[in-house]
């Protein structure tokens, strides 16, 4: 029996933490984590995969502090965009796929519509310009790849907007949210099971290697986002001294930071839905399934 393995970088991140799951049922999953390998340091990020000798590379690992990265331009590309182009090098000269992660900040957000993968990228800040030259020396080496562009990741594992609002709804009878930001907020259980169902169909044939977008169907702003996870946090019999009344809508320009954030951030997942045969859930089914993962007793 040919035993399949996956060298998987980021094995702590959010993302990370439910490819572990998701691929363990598929074959022989190493996960690493910075800890383990400085993807700024490229022998020893060779030197892993060249051991592992892996079917497939699962990057989930990336510098997300989006803000912080506006001073730290240095590292943010070494990790998003150096060390990508890597494991790009390394997969193809092993025959192996490499599944990487994208992002919607790629995009400017000032589109009417939703984004396909075939609109221009025009990041505006240093996380969305490393991680789209990330994507291009992907596609640019020849690997057999798949780039999953997504969008406002959460779950129950590492730190996360919903998770920031639930503790900031427990300590606070008030609270500004920003309002006129859109998109999809999707969790990283979502993403890693369509990325093994995903990860299945390339290895036997049935999906073509390149980039697609992958996020949760419909759409909220982050101030809507906030209402459905205080809402949600109350019915299920959550203390929270915050009321969904309470959330006051600000506008960007309210609540100014380092890095620009898209405006419009709503993905078109049209691509990967026909690809896989998939009806991608509304945003609103993990966001309830999550908090009640994190409210259990």
């Amino acid at each position: 029996m040919n035993v399949k393995r996956f060298l998987l970088f980021g094995a702590d991140g959010q993302v990370g933490w439910e490819l572990q799951r998701a691929f363990a049922p598929f074959g022989e999953v190493q996960p690493l984590t910075q800890a383990e390998v400085d993807l700024t340091d490229a022998a020893a990020l060779r030197a892993a995969i060249r051991s592992a000798k892996p079917t497939a590379i699962l990057n989930a690992a990336a510098y997300t502090a989006v803000d912080k990265a506006e001073a730290d331009p240095e590292v943010a590309r070494a990790v998003n965009a150096t060390a990508a182009a890597l494991m790009a090098e390394e997969a193809k000269a092993l025959g192996a796929w490499l599944i990487h992660y994208s992002t919607d900040y790629v995009f400017d957000g000032t589109k009417a519509g939703t984004y396909t993968e075939d609109d221009p990228a025009h990041p505006q800040s240093v996380y969305g310009r490393t991680k789209y030259e990330g994507e291009q020396a992907i596609a640019a080496s020849g690997v057999s790849h798949l780039t999953l562009r997504t969008s406002w990741v959460f779950g129950p594992h590492g730190g996360n907007f919903l998770k920031t609002m639930l503790r900031l709804a427990r300590e606070r009878d008030e609270l500004s949210v920003v309002a006129d930001q859109v998109g999809a907020p999707t969790s990283a259980e979502l993403l890693a099971d369509v990325t093994a169902h995903a990860l299945r169909s390339a290895l036997a044939g049935r999906i073509d290697s390149g980039l697609y977008h992958l996020a949760a169907a419909g759409e909220t702003s982050w101030h809507g986002y906030a209402n459905a996870v205080v809402t949600e946090a109350r019915a299920l019999g959550a203390e929270i001294k915050l009321t969904p009344e309470r959330i006051k809508a600000i506008t960007t320009e309210q609540y100014p930071l380092p890095a620009p954030r898209p405006k419009n951030s709503r993905l078109d997942c049209g691509r990967i839905s026909r690809a896989l045969d998939l009806e991608l859930p509304d945003w609103r089914w993990h966001v309830r399934r999550t908090l009640k993962e994190l409210l259990q007793p």
